[in-house]
């Protein structure tokens, strides 16, 4: 029996992105012999679930009535697959590569594989360095001290920044959720995302989750997407967000005395970059701020 594939798209006022996903899905689902295409719509504001009703692709359109966040859109779907189906999870900003999902699904294949993420390219063409190592004290003072690219080229960053596994592939701690592949038995072993994230770290702890359970999380670099994203990096409410569950997330799997640490070092990564104003001073609130 063929592998088959349901793709989940959680929206959130994303008319102006959802279009070329969409467009793109023909060809990055080619090899692939069934696909249900789900997208779950979070209370969007704009025309994102016309546009998606509307478009030829033949999407099912889900709306939540309510912005819930982005792991429980991706349960929502969950609920409404076949418990047999692989899931991949797309971002509304992506532009599945030609045959992408087929790459994907093939690597799933291999041992204990559960989660497979592709190859993520910026717009302008530049790889993306979408690999990721398990946030530490190490890794959080590097970057607040350094700076996220300093320390991503000396090995010491949450950034896997090494040219290896972007050209070879490989496991790893997690790859971001922009584009992402579960398995079928992943998703029984693991259950449910854990929605109090709302947004951001939720795919971190998913990963983990992963790990701890003996699955394997992979980096493909033959399946690619272009991904527009980014939007984490412009907006402060956005960044605080990203900031207080980077925060959260360690602290679920550590004592209160690294937890401390930790958040230290973030609150010293945001405050040495006050003075390029932008996101920071929202980072540095979120980072001082007991959740």
């Amino acid at each position: 029996m063929p592998d088959s594939l349901s793709i989940i798209i959680v929206t959130y006022n994303s008319a102006d992105a959802l279009g070329g996903l969409l467009d793109s899905l023909p060809s990055g689902l080619d090899g692939i012999e069934r696909s249900r295409i789900l997208v779950i719509d979070n209370q969007s504001h704009d025309d994102t679930c016309a546009l998606a009703r509307s478009h030829p692709i033949g999407a099912e359109v889900i709306e939540m009535g309510r912005n819930a966040g982005y792991a429980a859109g991706i349960n929502a779907g969950y609920r409404l697959i076949d418990p047999d189906d692989h899931v991949l999870v797309l971002n509304a900003d992506l532009r599945l590569g030609h045959g992408a999902a087929s790459m994907l699904v093939e690597r799933l294949r291999g041992p204990n594989v559960g989660i497979v993420g592709p190859r993520l390219i910026e717009p302008d063409g530049h790889l993306a360095h979408s690999v990721r190592r398990e946030p530490s004290l190490v890794t959080v003072w590097s970057e607040a001290i350094m700076g996220g690219h300093l320390a991503a080229r000396l090995g010491l960053s949450e950034i896997v920044a090494h040219p290896a596994i972007y050209r070879c592939g490989g496991s790893v701690a997690w790859v971001t959720g922009a584009a992402v592949l579960i398995g079928a038995q992943a998703r029984r072993v693991l259950g449910d995302w854990d929605e109090s994230y709302f947004l951001y770290s939720e795919e971190t702890d998913y990963m983990r989750r992963a790990r701890e359970s003996g699955l394997k999380v992979v980096y493909e670099p033959r399946a690619s997407a272009v991904h527009v994203g980014g939007e984490a990096g412009t907006s402060p409410y956005l960044h605080a967000m990203l900031t207080a569950n980077r925060i959260r997330y360690f602290g679920n799997y550590h004592g209160k005395l690294s937890t401390a640490l930790f958040r230290a070092g973030v609150a010293t990564g945001e405050a040495l970059r006050l003075p390029r104003g932008g996101i920071y001073p929202a980072g540095l609130k979120a980072a001082i701020t007991p959740a």
